[in-house]
């Protein structure tokens, strides 16, 4: 099996605020059948988009960065057989959540 990061940048969530239970709700149902189809591995949306940078020699710079393109709103992680497995969690990830997800193979672990 191959693990999958599926995610969406913040903003990508443009519904009215009001329909955000029944998003939430969604999603939440989504989480369920991957937890019940043994494909869940962790995911979850980011509360805030203040990051810290750590560098190599240790230094912490806090964010916000404006310029960063695009800054993660949330992310699923799933072990599935393959790419289309994982299209598919993504397809109903992005009907949940009413916006667009990038699937990205992880790359294995060489001690597995």
């Amino acid at each position: 099996m191959t693990r999958y990061l599926i995610s969406f940048d913040d903003g990508a969530m443009t519904f009215p605020e009001e329909e955000l239970p029944a998003v939430a709700e969604a999603s939440q149902a989504v989480v369920r059948e991957a937890r019940d189809a043994g494909v869940w591995v962790f995911g979850g949306g980011l509360e805030s988009q203040r990051a810290s940078v750590v560098a190599t020699d240790g230094t912490v710079a806090d964010g916000p960065y404006p310029e960063t393109k695009a800054v993660l709103g949330g992310f699923s992680v799933i072990d599935v057989p393959s790419r289309e497995d994982a299209l598919e969690w993504a397809a109903r990830i992005a009907a949940a959540c009413r916006c667009a997800q990038e699937v990205r193979e992880i790359m294995p672990d060489p001690t597995d």
